[in-house]
């Protein structure tokens, strides 16, 4: 194990049963309207399911980069994961890119069905924003609204469909995978840095790596679905060649696709300099660039 590898799992230990216990603290009771347990138990079916927790660690360790302690971070943390399993949700339907398959497990409308897929998404998208607003934090607010809406995550998504069986301009790729992906990575930088009390500089900067990992991030991923098996990811593979969605891999192959994902990478490290404590961040981003899965 390099040093890199040993960092992200001395922070995954320490952090991961954090973010963990507090994602389905708010669905595990039904005080009064029992009848509401198919909707939570779809809310939990995926907040449950696992995953990396890219997001939300990063959240955390953008707020210790800025020399305050990972809890302070929280709600941004878990905010960001809302937002991020509710848009998973949405992905999977058959409107969207119909995936049967999410880490590993069938999709959640493959077991609850459509409609309350659908409303499990809005109900963790609306939770996001009832955290944020219980921290009285009016900032964090409005940066989850601008990295999750229709200028951000949201926006991506639309262009990703619009792109689908066409001969798209390759000059849309970088956007397409900019709002999709990273905005909402960004955001997730930002509130560590908001909650940190980071001055308007280091969440400026703490925002431009976010961006950076994120665009790298969304390269690795079409990288993996052009290489790798389903039972390998936990998900279904070579679904963007079929749907002729444009990716790094249609537009420039494979070869020159790792080299654009080496490049956005050092683009994103740079943005670390001047934080107080930038190591576990970098690390993460060598970390997540150079992923299996």
């Amino acid at each position: 194990m390099n040093d890199f590898a040993l960092l992200v799992a001395q922070d995954q230990n320490r952090l991961l049963p954090l973010i963990e216990k507090e994602l389905v603290a708010r669905f595990q009771q039904l005080p009064i309207h029992t009848s509401l347990s198919n909707l939570q138990g779809a809310i939990k079916y995926s907040l449950e399911a696992g995953g990396k927790r890219v997001r939300p660690m990063l959240c955390l360790l953008a707020c210790e980069a800025c020399g305050h302690a990972a809890e302070s971070a929280l709600p941004g943390a878990i905010a960001v994961e809302y937002v991020h399993t509710y848009s998973l949700i949405h992905d999977d339907l058959p409107a969207m890119d119909n995936d049967d398959l999410r880490r590993g497990k069938p999709s959640n409308h493959k077991v609850f069905g459509e409609g309350q897929a659908i409303l499990a998404g809005d109900a963790l998208l609306t939770e996001a924003f009832a955290i944020l607003a219980e921290a009285k934090n009016s900032m964090a607010g409005s940066c989850l609204a601008r990295g999750a809406g229709w200028l951000g995550m949201v926006g991506g998504q639309s262009l990703d469909l619009q792109c689908e069986n066409q001969a798209s301009d390759p000059h849309l790729l970088p956007i397409v995978h900019q709002l999709k992906t990273g905005k909402l990575m960004r955001t997730a930088l930002e509130l560590g840095g908001i909650f940190a009390e980071a001055s308007s500089q280091e969440i400026s900067s703490l925002g431009s790596f976010g961006e950076a990992l994120g665009l790298a991030f969304q390269i690795k991923d079409d990288l993996l679905d052009a290489t790798s098996n389903a039972h390998h990811l936990g998900k279904g593979t070579q679904k963007d060649q079929q749907r002729g969605k444009l990716t790094y891999v249609s537009v420039m192959g494979i070869e020159k696709a790792e080299a654009a994902l080496g490049q956005v990478t050092q683009d994103a490290l740079e943005h670390l300099e001047g934080l107080p404590n930038p190591q576990a961040l970098r690390a993460w981003a060598h970390h997540l660039t150079k992923r299996a899965l």
